[in-house]
């Protein structure tokens, strides 16, 4: 592999990671879905739940922000190896929001992703969301989210 493909590859990821964060900023589940391979699986850790599948994903992700009056993540760098088709890597988030119920959250956590190339590009193998931090003080601020 050439040092141009090596470093094409790393950007196809950044940009992915990136991808998923502003898909969940927007609420653009289909967008967000459409960034995991077929039988990609996201787990969400703290809360025992995994979803398999990018129909599954696709209707996790929509149930879940039905949830959040507001609610906003930020992606971080993080590690990234990558071995021909397949890498593994890290991802810093920053998250908070209010929930409809009145709860608010922030929190600093990470996810644990396996990438896998596919004919429509990187895909997401598998993202594991791991909580390092958590808060519920009441925010005191007000949001807008895009409609639902």
């Amino acid at each position: 592999m050439s040092d141009f493909e090596a470093i094409a590859d790393r950007v196809e990821i950044e940009a992915l990671r990136g991808e998923f964060t502003d898909a969940g900023m927007q609420r653009d589940y289909e967008r967000l879905a459409g960034l995991f391979t077929e039988d990609g699986v996201w787990r969400i850790v703290p809360v025992d739940l995994e979803f398999a599948g990018r129909d599954t994903i696709r209707e996790a992700v929509a149930r879940l922000q039905k949830q959040w009056e507001y609610f906003v993540q930020t992606a971080h760098l993080g590690s990234l190896v990558i071995d021909g088709d397949t890498a593994t890597g890290r991802a810093y988030v920053t998250e908070f929001g209010r929930l409809y119920d009145g709860r608010s959250h922030f929190n600093c956590s990470i996810y644990h992703d396996r990438y896998r190339r596919t004919p429509d590009g990187w895909r997401f193998a598998e993202r594991s969301y791991e909580m390092r931090y958590r808060d519920e003080t009441p925010l005191p601020g007000e949001g807008n989210s895009p409609e639902v």
